[in-house]
């Protein structure tokens, strides 16, 4: 497997554009992506995450900016003489030629001697477990094997950085979970940087070192997987990460570091600078932030429309008196029935504000609740 290893090749983006005419597709964009990093690019169909996937590997020309790999200017130069090696969905698999014949075929176009291929093919098929493969076609591999193979294909090349495009969308879930541990195990054993673009957010929160937030070719945020789940910087990231979603709803604020929500204050530690007393903000609330508790303890009160029972998880869809829905996850407690009204508690650090324009209003954490 030393064969196989890299040095760990940092990649930046400065102040990359992508135009399409007048149309404006990435809007210059600064990123730094640390030497052996997992950097997952997660967004809405349509943010322009696939695009500046392709701009990193050459598939796209840049309009404008700087693409720098290993400190190495590539902006202008050949995909394949910047040392990168790319994933894509489709296997994109030579049907006539066997697995070797397929991990081999990069290589030996290199005019690359004998002996070193068959020394990093047999160093890939170990890798990925596909030594008893070797000898069959892609037409006789299943979808998970088809994609071990792909990956190997580039993983014979020594590549500075490894770039995968929605590599696991054609899978069915329960291959999709398989494959995604591999990728991990694959990254913690070569080491080598690694972008990597989904639309899957429970892709993007377990294999990420960091994710980058986009929407409408502008990152949104760039974090670790808890820095974005737990501390969004605006309303749609809030909206974005997180399955189901977190909940957002209107409140009030009642000045002196109190907000409103329905028939409950909720009194924070110091004032909201900037905020006018009964201004409208946004609070979002994690379902799993929500309990059921009495009315004597609870926050605001709710009717049940819907119990969604997935064993050791329920998920409650509720509505509010003001005709605004929140999801409440549930680990334990006695099945309600719709129609039932309930009272929801959630502790006041866990509460996140934004204004109507989705900017995160940032302050210390809540520190108590009362029933108004």
């Amino acid at each position: 497997m030393t064969a196989i290893l890299q040095e760990k090749a940092k990649i930046e983006l400065r102040d990359v554009r992508k135009s399409f005419g007048a149309v404006n597709i990435i809007h210059g964009l600064d990123l730094s992506i640390e030497g052996g990093e997992f950097i997952v690019f997660v967004g809405p169909s349509g943010c322009g995450k696939s695009t500046l996937l392709r701009m990193i590997a050459g598939l796209e020309d840049v309009t404008s900016g700087d693409i720098m790999i290993a400190g190495r200017d590539v902006t202008d130069l050949d995909p394949s003489r910047r040392g990168i090696a790319m994933v894509f969905q489709s296997y994109a698999l030579y049907p006539h030629m066997s697995v070797r014949q397929n991990l081999a075929f990069g290589l030996e176009m290199a005019r690359t001697p004998a002996a070193e291929i068959e020394r990093q093919v047999q160093a890939a098929a170990q890798i990925l477990k596909i030594g008893p493969l070797l000898e069959r076609r892609p037409g006789q591999l299943s979808g998970g094997q088809r994609q071990r193979v792909a990956i190997g294909r580039a993983i014979v090349r020594k590549p500075l950085a490894f770039l995968f495009d929605e590599p696991l969308s054609n899978l069915d879930a329960e291959l999709r979970v398989s494959m995604r541990i591999e990728i991990a195990r694959l990254h913690r054993e070569l080491g080598n940087t690694m972008i990597y673009v989904t639309h899957d957010q429970t892709e993007a929160m377990t294999l990420a070192d960091r994710i980058v937030v986009l929407r409408d070719g502008r990152i949104e945020q760039v974090g670790t997987p808890r820095d974005v789940y737990e501390d969004p910087n605006n309303l749609f990231v809030a909206g974005f990460i997180g399955s189901p979603r977190m909940n957002i709803v209107d409140a009030q604020y009642g000045g002196e570091g109190r907000v409103k929500l329905a028939d409950t204050v909720i009194a924070l530690d110091h004032p909201l600078a900037g905020l006018a007393t009964g201004e409208t903000i946004k609070l979002g609330i994690r379902p799993e932030h929500l309990q059921v508790r009495d009315a004597s303890s609870a926050a605001f009160r709710a009717k049940v429309d819907f119990a969604e029972y997935l064993g050791s998880t329920r998920y409650l869809y509720c509505y509010l008196p003001s005709g605004e829905t929140v999801t409440v996850e549930q680990r334990d407690g006695r099945d309600l029935a719709s129609g039932e009204e309930v009272w929801l508690h959630c502790a006041p650090e866990r509460l996140r504000l934004f204004s109507t324009n989705g900017e995160r209003l940032r302050t210390a954490s809540a520190t108590r609740a009362t029933t108004a």
